[in-house]
């Protein structure tokens, strides 16, 4: 299975209050109508992220199908048309950033209330194909260990999309906590430590943008 993430922004002419609607209260069924889809996910970033200004991204849409095969099929058809006529009405298409990533659960779990999205991006110490085994096999048991997260996935960019050049983001990294305070004792622990101090190894620590968000599970 592969899934497929949109990053999104919302329409500069747009109050938040009335992007979120759109794309929960209108997009939402549009979306959930295209044949192939076997999970669909909207991640709304905390309202109270936005209290010192602009976050990194308005929102996160993930959506998982079976394979290439189907995501061709899904492409072709009327419903995804009828999706990607909406996305002006609430998103700034000039933004929009789409990945197309496989998705590794490192530590497994529930998803649980508050969802960490981190716009993963490599520096220069490897190249892309190492740093992504690194990220998994040697960082993800480092974030692993930290003790207030309920559930760890790491979404990694296909190697097709390095084709055209260096990519938006390399990846996308996912941590589920029981609440911000959860998240908040995390920052405190030894393993969190650690993970920072490894992150120098793989990751542009100069620019780790992320967003605390709700998620709401539509289709799956």
């Amino acid at each position: 299975m592969i899934k497929v993430c949109e990053l999104l922004w919302r329409r500069p002419d747009l109050e938040l209050d009335d992007f979120r609607r759109h794309w929960r209260d209108v997009h939402r069924p549009i979306v959930s109508a295209i044949p192939g889809i076997r999970r669909y996910v909207q991640s709304h970033p905390l309202i109270g992220g936005y209290r010192k200004g602009p976050l990194a991204i308005d929102g996160l849409a993930e959506i998982w199908v079976d394979d290439k095969d189907a995501l061709r099929a899904m492409a072709s058809t009327p419903e995804f048309a009828a999706a990607k006529a909406d996305e002006p009405n609430f998103i700034d298409t000039n933004r929009l950033v789409e990945l197309v990533v496989d998705e590794v659960e490192v530590k497994p779990g529930p998803n649980a209330a508050t969802k960490s999205v981190v716009l993963v991006r490599f520096n220069d110490v490897l190249g892309a194909a190492d740093a992504h085994r690194y990220w998994e096999d040697v960082h993800g048991p480092i974030a692993a260990a930290i003790p207030q997260v309920r559930r760890y996935v790491q979404s990694h960019l296909r190697p097709g999309a390095y084709r055209a050049g260096r990519p938006f983001v390399d990846g996308l990294a996912s941590t589920w906590f029981d609440s911000v305070d959860d998240m908040r004792a995390a920052a405190t622990t030894d393993e969190l430590a650690r993970v920072r101090a490894d992150e120098p190894n793989f990751i542009d620590v100069a620019n780790i943008p992320a967003v605390l968000a709700e998620e709401l599970v539509l289709v799956g």
